[in-house]
């Protein structure tokens, strides 16, 4: 791998991740149309690393108080009433499915489903999940009234994001918003529930990151490092825009864009011009 590539794919990942558009799909689709090969699903997962010390970082307050509220909770009974209390374990129960089901599909997800083809597909697919979501999903409830149904299935919805072309938090703020929560509520929840699942989906996914590779496109500890920080930085700013922006937003705004990219690959593929494995 290079340098102008290792540049880019923190760049692309820094950007994408938080967006309901899938780093994972557009590391995949960036990979193949500048670079003429796959990165690879351990390079993404271990950038992912940097764009979650970014969420750690930008909610670095939160995260503190609802391990503090869990703890109390765990040790006093008449705290288990505490909004960080429930969350701490909504947290928790919510990503034991992505972790059992990332762990059996490992290999899967390592190869067939970065097809071009599925990821393309996807992108478009899901977009109409979207709409549908803010179509009628009542936006009502704030996340002082995030519940354990909300939170185990929008746990359950992060399971999709192991497709590229899904979105992590498009599938999970979707789950939220079909079950009345506000649209910064769903999403602010997401990046918290995000955080274990790509933790440790980086953590695992490290020592293969430094595998040969047949076709050039591993990249060097200090390229996997670089890209990793940009992809923190990068990411900073685009938590911080994301919540400002759907406050006052709907995520259909990002739908067309999805769909236009799709349709471009998929133009692609079937005209040749990229391979799709």
């Amino acid at each position: 791998m290079s340098w102008l590539q290792t540049i880019v794919l923190g760049l692309v990942q820094g950007l994408t991740e938080f967006l309901p558009i899938s780093s994972s799909g557009h590391l995949r689709i960036v990979s193949e149309i500048w670079f003429s090969g796959d990165a690879g699903a351990s390079f993404t997962a271990v950038t992912q690393l940097g764009t979650e010390a970014a969420v750690l970082v930008y909610f670095w307050s939160d995260i503190v108080r609802i391990v503090r509220g869990w703890f109390l909770g765990v040790r006093h009974p008449e705290r288990r009433g505490d909004l960080d209390y429930r969350i701490g374990w909504y947290v928790i129960i919510a990503t034991i499915p992505i972790l059992i089901i990332g762990y059996l599909l490992k290999d899967e997800i390592r190869t067939g489903a970065r097809n071009l083809w599925l990821v393309a597909t996807m992108l478009i697919v899901f977009s109409f999940v979207i709409v549908a979501a803010e179509r009628f999903g009542t936006k009502q409830r704030t996340i002082e009234q995030l519940d354990a149904k909300t939170g185990i299935t929008m746990g359950l919805a992060q399971c999709l994001a192991l497709i590229p072309g899904v979105s992590r938090s498009g599938a999970t703020s979707s789950a939220g918003l079909f079950l009345g929560m506000e649209r910064a509520a769903a999403v602010r929840f997401s990046f918290l529930l995000a955080i274990p699942a790509v933790l440790a989906s980086g953590l695992y996914s490290l020592p293969d990151a430094f595998k040969p590779a047949d076709d050039g496109m591993n990249a060097s500890g200090p390229q996997l490092i670089v890209a990793t920080v940009i992809a923190f930085i990068v990411g900073y700013a685009a938590i911080a825009w994301l919540l400002g922006f759907v406050s006052k937003h709907s995520l259909n705004w990002f739908v067309g864009y999805r769909i236009i990219v799709g349709a471009i690959v998929l133009g692609l593929l079937a005209g040749g011009v990229i391979s799709a494995t």
